[in-house]
């Protein structure tokens, strides 16, 4: 009996917007909290901000007491920042205020997504994954027997619709596929995959990645096993850091090495 053919293969499409002007600072991460509102870790101003992607203003900020780096949203009203080194903080937000919820303390240094009101947590200093709770009580972690050999610096994460978790590593330029108790599912690698940083799912089987080295967004296709490039130098993009998808507007955001531009892209 011969295997299914994939029906999600359509080839993503990638048209330019005007640009978004952060008014001061640097970006390091971006999440979309609502079609016209955008969460973006002020790196250099050391806080979170709600950005208006319409009118290109900040309308609320929370200060931090260091460094904020990626970000994932637990809810529409929650999202999950790395500060500094070792902790998370949580940031609710409501009337298109920000404000501080809890903060947890963690191992080191780390990135995150969410999956099934679960933490997905990465630590890059000891590769490592674990599912931490609300709370910070650890569900489940990644093979010890594996870690040594599967990751080596673990940069950002993303959840698919269907709860299945992506990370990117710029020490082995791969792409890991996990699901949400971190068993391997899969492992990705491409000529066209040079340091890997930023990674959003538009659906369970297009993924769209920063491949920072060589100035390009791809397109990873898990069903078969397949990556292309989407944008390159000649369409703008020049060391892409982040980037995030709109799945209401159909727009994904994409910003570049602690920069305060975000370039926008309507996704077909």
């Amino acid at each position: 009996m011969s295997s299914p053919v994939p029906t999600d293969l359509t080839q993503v499409r990638l048209k330019r917007q005007p640009d978004i002007q952060l008014p001061g600072g640097t970006l390091y991460d971006l999440a979309v909290v609502s079609p016209d509102m955008l969460l973006v870790s002020n790196w250099s101003k050391q806080c979170v901000q709600l950005l208006d992607c319409l009118k290109g203003k900040v309308v609320s900020e929370v200060q931090l007491q260091d460094y904020p780096y990626s970000m994932c949203l637990t809810d529409r009203n929650t999202a999950a920042v790395r500060v500094g080194d070792r902790r998370i903080q949580m940031i609710k937000v409501k009337d298109k205020t920000l404000t501080k919820g809890r903060e947890l303390s963690v191992r080191g240094t780390i990135s995150g997504t969410s999956s099934r009101n679960s933490l997905v947590v990465s630590y890059n200093s000891q590769p490592w994954l674990e599912v931490i709770s609300m709370n910070g009580k650890v569900r489940h972690q990644f093979n010890k027997s594996r870690k040594s050999q599967q990751f080596k610096y673990p940069a950002f994460m993303c959840t698919t619709p269907g709860g299945s978790v992506f990370i990117s590593d710029y020490g082995t330029h791969t792409i890991t596929k996990v699901d949400g108790q971190l068993n391997l599912l899969q492992t990705f690698t491409s000529p066209l995959l040079q340091t890997p940083w930023g990674i959003t799912a538009v659906t369970e089987d297009q993924v769209l990645v920063c491949s920072n080295k060589n100035n390009s967004i791809l397109l990873l296709q898990p069903s078969t096993n397949t990556m292309s490039t989407l944008l390159g130098k000649d369409d703008g993009i020049e060391d892409p850091w982040s980037l995030t998808y709109c799945p209401d507007q159909k727009k994904a955001y994409v910003a570049t090495n602690y920069t305060d531009t975000i370039k926008v892209y309507q996704v077909s």
